[in-house]
């Protein structure tokens, strides 16, 4: 089973750039997704509080899980060493897109700790930055629930027109978040940069240690 795990954030990427590098990486790899779970629960939550998503996943087994970056599973080391922990566990196969590589059981100690330092290092540098909506972010929308559906519609090869009726919304305002998210690039586009053969050694590189 290939699961696409989405969790937006104003502050690091929206669901639809999520989405994107998921579908155009399932499409580069031959994977089929079969379910997409887009997560709205506040990045502040900790994991306790998230009993949807722990459930989910705790119900799943060899299981193939696509995800953007790191920081999509929590932004809180604690959170995630206990969620590493359980998604190894239950012989995940977890692939982070952003970095291009796969953790497994296999994985070297190295990897995983690397990715690891890569959320410690992200989440420091966020902290540290004026707050506020970052400069060329796109804001939530309305729309955002939809956004599987949509996608769906368009595969299908539903019209603006139809996706506005079935959801009962003002078809020029679908039309434009259709236009501005790139859904249809989104749907059928293969937009992801090819994968360095030394991905992992990459991540591994980022560890920084203190002075």
């Amino acid at each position: 089973m290939v699961i696409a795990y989405i969790r937006p954030d104003k502050n690091f990427a929206p669901a639809h750039e999520q989405l994107q590098l998921i579908n155009s990486y399932a499409m580069t790899n031959n994977l089929v997704i079969d379910d997409e779970f887009v997560d709205y629960t506040s990045q502040n939550k900790r994991l306790q509080e998230r009993s949807e998503v722990t459930k989910y996943f705790q119900s799943k087994i060899r299981t193939t899980l696509l995800i953007y970056d790191v920081w999509v599973l929590t932004t809180n080391m604690e959170d995630l060493i206990q969620m590493f922990s359980c998604l190894l566990k239950n012989e995940f196969n977890v692939h982070f897109i952003k970095q291009s590589v796969i953790m497994t059981q296999q994985s070297s100690v190295m990897l995983v700790l690397g990715l690891m330092d890569q959320l410690r290092q992200r989440v420091q540098n966020e902290s540290k930055r004026v707050i506020g909506r970052p400069k060329g972010s796109r804001s939530n929308s309305k729309f955002d629930v939809y956004i599987n559906d949509i996608i769906a519609f368009i595969k299908d090869g539903k019209s603006v027109s139809e996706m506005a009726r079935v959801l009962n919304v003002s078809r020029s305002s679908l039309k434009d978040y259709i236009e501005s998210r790139e859904l249809k690039q989104v749907a059928f586009g293969s937009l992801l940069p090819k994968a360095p053969k030394d991905a992992e050694e990459q991540v591994i590189n980022t560890i920084t240690c203190p002075n």
